[in-house]
């Protein structure tokens, strides 16, 4: 049995992993928060995308790959099948995606949440296993199944849990919380699945088929980096209340219509200075002495 490495680059590749985790779940929650609020079909369909890619492809996926970079097995090289690698990332996004449209279609309960979560959680289970089976070295791989099976209950339980989290957190500082915790949940998945892992070395070696993980690194950095961008710029060029009330107010005002918020109503009863001002204008009545003496 070969001697395995989780961490052959120190800390690093579990901090940047961690880090990319927590980035993702917090823009997904934005964008799933989204969801709710969507005035159309098409805006829930839009912001359930970006919440897929948010938290599939960076939280999950990109996280998955990060932590990849720090895995070794001594006495041989490591390549990936590519387009194997591309459908793991494919069944990360279509499972969140799916798991969002599930809950985020009609009223949450109970039933819709565990639903969502069970294929959520394992889709997230497949896609870890999926990119596990891209690999390709000197040896072949056998699993702990008792480990296989706790991975797959975390994976469901973490995905039920972020489900949850995406359609009841509002607030900034809960949802910076929810990412944290989300990002101990996806990692914890992670590294349980990878310890279910052995391998036996062959005798015989031969050339392997794949890319290095250095071709790979500089392709999924920039699709994260393009991912990430697109999505601040989504969320910032998304308009908030605040903007729909006022272009539905300036909407009103060019068709002649006087809004209700700003219909002016009866002012108090000029006292004072502004009284006397009034006074001798036409069709302004004159006080009587029984006016005048209780004021």
């Amino acid at each position: 049995m070969a001697q395995i490495h989780h961490v052959e680059y120190g800390w690093i590749t579990p901090a940047l992993s961690y880090a990319l985790s927590v980035l993702g779940s917090a823009l997904g929650l934005v964008c799933a928060r989204r969801i709710r609020t969507a005035r159309s079909a098409g805006q829930r369909a839009w912001w359930g995308l970006l919440a897929a890619l948010a938290i599939g492809g960076t939280a999950i996926w990109a996280m998955h790959f990060m932590a990849m970079l720090g895995f070794g097995v001594e006495g041989t090289r490591i390549r990936y099948d590519v387009p194997i690698t591309a459908a793991s990332t494919v069944i990360a996004v279509v499972a969140v995606g799916i798991g969002l449209a599930i809950i985020g279609t009609g009223r949450l309960n109970a039933l819709r949440l565990l639903a969502g979560g069970l294929f959520t959680g394992l889709g997230v289970a497949a896609m870890h296993y999926t990119g596990m089976a891209a690999m390709r070295l000197d040896g072949t791989f056998s699993y702990d199944r008792i480990r296989v099976a706790l991975s797959v209950l975390i994976a469901v339980v973490a995905a039920t849990v972020a489900l949850w989290l995406s359609m009841t957190v509002r607030r900034g500082l809960a949802i910076a919380a929810s990412a944290l915790v989300m990002g101990i949940a996806v990692n914890g998945m992670h590294f349980t699945g990878m310890s279910a892992l052995s391998v036996h070395l062959h005798e015989r070696r031969g050339d392997l088929a794949g890319a290095e993980v250095s071709g790979l690194l500089v392709p999924i950095v920039l699709a994260v980096i393009f991912v990430v961008v697109g999505l601040v710029y989504a969320l910032l060029a998304a308009p908030t209340d605040d903007d729909r009330a006022g272009s539905a107010y300036l909407d009103a005002r060019r068709d002649g219509v006087q809004p209700a918020a700003a219909t002016p109503g009866p002012g108090p009863e000029p006292v004072g200075l502004r009284a006397r001002s009034t006074l001798g204008q036409p069709g302004t009545p004159f006080p009587s002495r029984r006016d005048t003496l209780r004021r």
